[in-house]
């Protein structure tokens, strides 16, 4: 009787979950990435980071269509909208701000502000996207094989890592830039004032000088990775080292790769901004937001709209891609605070 009476108590239990007989979706667990991303979408300053960095792209992808469709027109000169008297700032208030242009005119030229800052997002967002995949692509490649190798390989890349983070890269690609960007010249199609050229030595100094702290960082982690069980049993079924490398090993930093990847775009941003000042890189009338800056400083006082418009945007993007890595950062590791 006893036995009995358990049983039909236990049969009377309610559900704890509060699902329906036989609903196991309800039940059933998350991923690791569904949690990961409703973390992230918890955060709203990390969302709006999100919706900030995404318009961003979008505006950089759309211009050379607006601009090949005329809605956009970042070289046509409207002097007319200067005065030679004043020394050739914009006629009008705010530097010129109108309905045709919204963020006024250059002085000097008249071109509209506008334009040239939309159209110089695609340059910017080319180069620093450009200039980061090649940081990442060869740092994780040399931090995988130095973490799993160990040895002499770990050691000889260690080595070059510390050789390559000791050159002060600013200087060395002041230096260098009339022959970096003459030998791409060579390669490439274009001449030395020709923005490809400009724009591949900029990329080419930026990589250089940038995956030597991917790859450290990746070999931290590939040092975890490669004592779990998976390698291990890859390595009894005499797996290859490239498939080690790529196959078991890669597949499992994604995270720290694209925190990385989202941390370093806005470094390159800036990079960009900081060398068009020092005349390094794709020259105007092509336009770029470091040199649209560059062109601003020296009517900061005279002119402040043309002078805060790149500016601004420049700090809103950098802002936007470190908070947005940070957030990620914080959804992939839920142990880490803010």
């Amino acid at each position: 009787m006893t036995v009995q009476a358990s049983n039909l108590e236990s049969e009377q239990l309610p559900d704890p979950s509060g699902a329906p007989e036989g609903d196991v979706s309800k039940l059933a667990g998350k991923s690791p990435t569904r949690l990961a991303i409703g973390r992230f979408r918890r955060d709203k300053l990390s969302m709006i980071a999100f919706v900030v960095v995404a318009l961003y792209i979008l505006a950089a992808i759309s211009a050379p269509f607006l601009v090949k469709m005329g809605v956009l027109d970042p070289t046509t000169f409207h002097q007319e909208l200067t005065d030679p008297a004043s020394g050739g700032l914009p006629t009008g208030k705010l530097g010129g701000i109108s309905w045709d242009h919204p963020l006024g005119v250059e002085p000097q030229t008249g071109r509209d502000v506008l334009s040239r800052v939309w159209y110089g997002l695609t340059f910017s967002l080319a180069i620093a996207l450009s200039a980061t995949l090649i940081s990442i692509c060869v740092g994780a490649v040399l931090g995988i094989i130095a973490g799993f190798t160990g040895g002499w390989v770990d050691s000889f890349i260690g080595r070059a890592i510390d050789l390559t983070l000791s050159f002060p890269a600013t200087l060395m690609l002041l230096a260098l830039s009339s022959i970096g960007i003459q030998l791409m010249a060579d390669i490439l199609p274009g001449t030395f004032s020709d923005p490809l050229p400009n724009g591949a030595y900029v990329v080419f100094v930026l990589a250089l000088f940038g995956w030597p702290g991917v790859a450290r960082i990746i070999r931290g982690q590939v040092l975890s990775v490669r004592e779990r069980e998976f390698v291990d049993a890859a390595v009894l079924l005499g797996a290859s080292r490239r498939r080690l490398y790529f196959k078991e090993i890669l597949p499992n930093l994604w995270a720290p790769l694209l925190v990385v990847f989202t941390l370093t775009m806005p470094a390159y941003i800036s990079a960009e901004a900081a060398l068009s000042y020092l005349n390094v890189g794709i020259k105007p009338p092509t336009p770029t937001l470091g040199n649209v800056l560059r062109s601003s400083i020296n009517y900061s006082s005279a002119d402040f709209v043309f002078f805060f418009t790149p500016a601004f945007l420049i700090m809103i993007i950098v802002v936007s891609f470190n908070l947005l890595g940070d957030g990620l950062r914080d959804a992939l590791d839920p142990k880490t605070n803010r």
